[in-house]
């Protein structure tokens, strides 16, 4: 019987009743940062990748969206949670869309190198056989386009819009991803948030910003800023990644 592990802080146990799957389920990965071992509930993402044995028709997209909206009513962490179903037979196919759960919604888009890669090298079975073998290696080159492509396409304009700097995920994941993307480009490591925190000091971020995204992701007390705080944090913030994306870009 394929054996199951729930995440830190879930109240998943093995005595726990099996959900009534949605789709033909042959496994379910995780990656990101549960199998990075930087995974803090209520805090981080669930990054899942879960292999379906053929197609997700209509009516199971819609039994999918349902299944969800249960889970995040009745499980706040379930709010964090991403999820993509891949059919078996696509999974070689790099940038071929999947369906795929997050931000409250159901879409299609692809599994990234960046998530194929933490999938290949260190990806974690949930349910089912491991990735190791049925997910192919991806080389350096793969998340390195990906990643000029992300930091060009998305988040250099991203980091132009006032409101989205005043929010607290923005700031965090805006410099923590170019941290993560400048480590990944100098020598192809991919690392977690957390061994982020301790790039962009070396790249000359403003250490009142990385001291507060610290304490607010890792402390034992998050407490929500100060509006004239957030608004000078935005600014640094904003003028440290946009010099930085360029800086990598270039």
């Amino acid at each position: 019987m394929p054996t199951r592990r729930s995440p830190p802080g879930s109240s998943w146990t093995a005595s726990s009743p099996t959900p009534v799957a949605a789709v033909p389920l042959e496994t379910v990965w995780a990656h990101g940062s549960l199998a990075l071992g930087d995974y803090r509930p209520g805090r981080s993402d669930l990054d899942l990748a879960a292999l379906v044995e053929a197609p997700v028709t209509g009516p199971q997209r819609q039994q999918l969206t349902l299944l969800h909206r249960v889970l995040m009513a009745e499980v706040p962490m379930a709010s964090n949670l991403h999820c993509s179903c891949v059919e078996r037979l696509q999974l070689p196919e790099v940038g071929r869309d999947h369906v795929t759960w997050a931000h409250g919604r159901l879409f299609a888009r692809p599994v990234t190198p960046v998530s194929r890669r933490e999938l290949s090298t260190g990806g974690l079975s949930l349910f089912g056989p491991g990735p190791a073998g049925l997910v192919a290696e991806v080389s350096d080159q793969e998340p390195a386009e990906f990643i000029r492509g992300d930091l060009k396409g998305y988040w250099y304009p991203a980091s132009a819009k006032p409101v989205r700097r005043l929010r607290d995920i923005w700031v965090d994941l805006g410099l923590l991803t170019l941290a993560r993307a400048s480590v990944t480009l100098q020598d192809g490591r991919l690392i977690a948030k957390g061994q982020a925190l301790e790039v962009p000091a070396e790249l000359g971020a403003p250490a009142e910003v990385v001291a507060d995204i610290r304490g607010r992701r890792y402390g034992s007390d998050p407490r929500r800023a100060s509006l004239p705080w957030r608004i000078r944090r935005g600014r640094l913030a904003r003028t440290f990644v946009r010099a930085g994306i360029e800086r990598t870009l270039s």
